[in-house]
């Protein structure tokens, strides 16, 4: 990460709590990843920008309901704060497949890098774009953006991305405004709550969170198809799960194998209640308030898609997004059809 004025990470604001919420969920991973199985199926590690985010529970989920295990996998869940972080250990080698935004792949085809989406969990972006409780009279709109200082998770983040189109959707430059890497949860709360941050995009159960504190308000939800259409002007493919190209070529029976898993998870989701859902996931998920992480989930459940296809014009829309003021993409001429594959989730669908 470069060191600049104009991105200050909070290194000191509540790092111990974001330690130990990562913690929690690599924890979760690791003593649920074989719950059902004898640990003797296919090895496949998978790391995941955040594994107890709302908007990546289909990860938990398919490993709580026993489906990788019946595929026959033996799936390894690790956790890193961002997406961003997600996509570098899965480009380094060090796992098999990543959980976070498909944005990641139209970006890593600019680096020469042959990332494709197997299966789509979301057409929406699940975002929320909050405004602290002492900012909300100052900030109406994105159009007064400008001078503020707004928490993402990380710097080259899809809350980094989402929060620099929304600026100059708006007309705010990127330079205009101070991004201000706070990461997710106990980390975001205290920034906001502190005043390091005048606002900032971020997902559920932290969503929940702040406005049960009454630390900030709702600015735009982007947690449904409606919301991502009014923001963005069409649906936005989000969370997924993405995989080198190469790799995924070479190994086409375990891609399938997890597309089968995510596949039926999400069949799952539609038919269930938040609630049941809830049920389903690591006690520490809900941080004490079993009803309040119930009610995130119930928030954000309309962004999940019911198969894992790619939603018709979604690359579109995403390719739009990350042109509007990412240099590199505006300049470079993008092969959508490389970015994701239908192939495994329509098998797993048939």
């Amino acid at each position: 990460m470069r060191k600049s004025a104009r991105y200050t990470t909070l290194a000191t604001v509540g790092l111990l709590a974001l330690s130990s919420l990562t913690a929690c969920a690599n924890d979760a991973a690791s003593t649920t990843s074989t719950s059902k199985g004898d640990g003797k199926g296919t090895k496949v590690k998978i790391m995941v920008g955040g594994l107890d985010k709302v908007i990546y529970l289909p990860a938990m989920l398919s490993q709580r309901l026993g489906y990788f295990d019946a595929e026959g996998l033996d799936v390894e869940l690790l956790s890193e704060p961002a997406g961003v972080q997600a996509e570098t250990a899965l480009v380094s080698g060090q796992v098999q497949g990543a959980v976070g935004f498909y944005d990641h792949t139209l970006d890593l085809q600019t680096k020469d890098k042959a990332v494709e989406s197997v299966v789509q969990f979301s057409h929406a972006p699940g975002e929320v774009e909050i405004v602290s409780s002492k900012a909300a009279g100052d900030i109406k709109s994105p159009k007064d953006f400008k001078g503020k200082k707004l928490g993402i998770t990380s710097l080259g983040s899809s809350t980094d991305f989402l929060t620099k189109y929304l600026a100059v959707k708006n007309g705010v430059n990127v330079s205009d405004f101070t991004p201000v890497a706070v990461g997710a949860g106990p980390t975001f709360i205290a920034a906001l709550q502190k005043g390091a941050i005048d606002g900032g995009m971020t997902t559920d159960p932290t969503v929940a969170t702040v406005l049960d504190k009454k630390a900030g308000k709702v600015l735009l939800d982007m947690r449904t198809p409606e919301g991502s259409q009014e923001a963005l002007g069409g649906p936005y493919p989000s969370s997924s799960l993405y995989m080198q190209t190469d790799w995924v070529n070479s190994h086409k029976d375990t891609v399938q194998k997890l597309a089968n898993a995510f596949v039926k998870t999400l069949k799952w989701m539609s038919t269930h209640s938040a609630t049941q859902i809830a049920d389903k996931m690591p006690a520490d998920y809900s941080q004490g308030n079993k009803m309040l992480y119930a009610a995130a989930i119930e928030s954000t459940l309309p962004m999940f898609t019911k198969d894992g296809v790619m939603p018709k014009a979604g690359p579109e829309t995403v390719e739009k997004v990350l042109k509007a003021f990412n240099p590199n993409i505006k300049n470079a001429k993008i092969d959508l059809s490389k970015t994701f594959t239908t192939e495994f989730v329509e098998k797993a669908a048939g």
